[in-house]
């Protein structure tokens, strides 16, 4: 399992037109899902993303989470972070997970997250999607179980 996070001052989701998904100050989190993941991962994933210290404490230090600066998580799904670009001239998604497993662990990622009292809008499942985001550092992390 993949999670792309960016620190945002604010992020959006649309699909035909139509914002599904918005937070101002938080994360925004792009997941793949890989052949080999489960709950377990899912879960331990989950926790750390809400508790990675990406945000400044008053001193200018990364040492706050996501919660601690009343933020919310919004959370899109992304095959192609799975992606093997390690030959050719074009990615090759095998290394991603079949689209009904991917799914299944995607909600129950963005559950985990609810469970810990997160706000978390998400995109939607294997749609077109338009992200738009104020990406603030800018600060960039992948983390992955």
């Amino acid at each position: 399992m993949i999670a792309l996070l960016q620190r945002v001052c604010s992020a959006s989701v649309t699909v035909e037109k139509q914002v599904i998904g918005e937070i101002e100050q938080g994360l925004l989190v792009f997941l793949a899902v890989q052949p080999d993941d489960t709950e377990a991962k899912a879960k331990r994933l989950a926790q750390r993303v809400a508790g990675y210290r990406v945000f400044n404490d008053e001193n200018g230090k990364m040492n706050l989470n996501v919660k601690q600066v009343c933020g919310d998580i919004l959370v899109i799904s992304q095959f192609t972070l799975a992606a093997d670009t390690s030959s050719g001239m074009r990615p090759s998604f095998t290394s991603a997970a079949k689209p009904t497993f991917s799914d299944a662990l995607y909600q129950y990622f963005c559950q985990q997250l609810r469970e810990q009292g997160f706000t978390v809008p998400t995109g939607e499942f294997a749609a077109e999607m338009k992200v738009q985001l104020l990406n603030d550092g800018p600060v960039t992390f992948t983390l992955t179980i």
